[in-house]
């Protein structure tokens, strides 16, 4: 009976967006993963507009969770960036929002994801690039870096070598910035 609750079609939706956006989201691809009816859907949802609501909610859950996780950590390589892989599947719904944010609801969850997330990465890339005598660059620097990071990211590139990579980039960028001042 767990399959049939209310969760286990949240999170399935949940994957389902992350990979394909809204227009994945049909009634009949997420009761087949989820190996029940459609009617079952309608039973637990009234419609698809409800249904979406609740994976806004949960992504905004998600989020808290992992800027809690990145409050943790000490260093870009490899601790948050050990956070990041784990949360794969967040960061491509939140993409995906990013992607698809001409669609007001869409917009705010992202707005609310982004300043629930930001405050920790900050703190971590203000650390490990040595701006902390410049908070103001740092977090412009972050929000540079996050609509760089969401242009690039794929399923197939959020991994630790692609991450290392990325973050090594912006560290050489950083230190080039200083250099030059």
């Amino acid at each position: 009976m767990a399959a049939d609750n209310k969760q286990v079609w949240v999170e399935t939706g949940y994957g389902i967006f992350s990979k394909e956006g809204p227009k994945g989201l049909k009634v009949e691809v997420i009761a087949r993963n989820v190996n029940k009816s459609k009617s079952s859907f309608y039973h637990h949802f009234a419609d698809m507009e409800i249904f979406t609501g609740l994976l806004l909610d949960h992504h905004l859950t998600r989020s808290k969770t992992i800027a809690e996780e990145e409050k943790k950590c000490r260093n870009i390589d490899p601790e948050l960036i050990i956070v990041l892989v784990a949360s794969k599947t967040d960061l491509l719904f939140n993409r995906q929002l990013r992607v698809h944010r001409t669609d007001t609801n869409f917009k705010k969850c992202l707005q609310k994801s982004d300043e629930i997330v930001s405050q920790g990465f900050i703190s971590v890339l203000t650390k490990d690039l040595q701006l902390e005598n410049n908070p103001k660059l740092a977090a412009s620097l972050f929000a540079l870096a996050l609509e760089n990071f969401y242009l690039q990211v794929t399923e197939e590139t959020l991994n630790v070598e692609w991450l290392s990579a990325y973050f090594t980039n912006l560290k050489k960028t950083v230190s080039q910035f200083n250099v030059s001042q």
